[in-house]
């Protein structure tokens, strides 16, 4: 008995080889996608598009808010001396030449406001609440230019391991469908099924990790600008309200 456990073990090795071997299945991009199904291949089409979209916001948003930031570093003290000499028209040009400074459209829009009734006579408390609701108006605009492409961020990065699931699905459906087919339960009938399943799951979280975690990363920044804006608009009421008091 004892030598007949000797040689089934002598065989194992053997044995196991030509299972896998018959189970085998290229990893390569090429051998995978070769291997899926029709609707396997739509899914991580779909991924494919979805994650080039998400990169392109990604990429936007960052260069975006790069130059908002640093333009606003350099505005914000130009025009706070020009303002403190009271050099409205200056201090109008500084923020027309940040174009892309979030502080600048604010700040120029309340200015622009409070420079249509005129310089002459008194400033009176209807032309500082008519600048007060300019700049309103443009931080809610701003806001929104900001935010552009962060919903789509957010909409791929709740949705893609759903469609990355919905993959799952088809691939196990395939294997299931593959040992019907061919009356066999081995890993070889259902090891291209596996691989499909396997290959969407982990494209689906590829996609979407980086979205949520941007999209988290962006919106923190997002309201970090809010905060500037809103300063900024208040301190330029406060200016407006000192000089209607001289």
């Amino acid at each position: 008995m004892i030598l007949a456990h000797l040689t089934n073990l002598a065989h194992a090795p053997a044995s196991l080889a030509m299972f896998f071997e018959e189970a085998q299945v290229g990893f390569s991009p090429l051998q995978l996608w070769g291997n899926m199904g029709n609707l396997a291949r739509a899914v991580v089409v779909i991924l494919f598009i979805m994650s080039i979209w998400s990169l392109a916001v990604i990429i936007d948003r960052a260069l975006y808010f790069s130059a908002a930031r640093k333009q606003s570093r350099e505005f914000a003290p130009k025009v706070a001396g020009a303002l403190k000499d009271g050099r409205l028209d200056e201090a109008i040009k500084i923020a027309d030449r940040s174009k892309k400074s979030h502080l600048a459209e604010v700040v120029t829009a309340g200015l622009q406001e409070f420079r249509s009734f005129g310089s002459g006579g008194a400033i009176t408390p209807e032309q500082v609440e008519s600048s007060k609701r300019a700049l309103e108006r443009s931080e809610a605009i701003v806001h929104a230019k900001l935010k552009r492409g962060l919903g789509g961020l957010a909409t791929i990065g709740s949705t893609a391991p759903f469609i990355g699931l919905f993959g799952t699905v088809v691939g196990i459906l395939n294997a299931f469908q593959q040992i019907a087919t061919q009356k066999t339960s081995g890993i070889g009938a259902v090891a291209g099924g596996i691989s499909e399943a396997l290959v969407t799951t982990a494209f689906g979280l590829l996609v979407a990790i980086p979205a949520v975690m941007t999209f988290n990363y962006f919106t923190n920044k997002v309201e970090a600008f809010d905060v500037e804006m809103d300063n900024s608009s208040s301190e330029l009421v406060d200016y407006f309200i000192k000089q209607s008091h001289r």
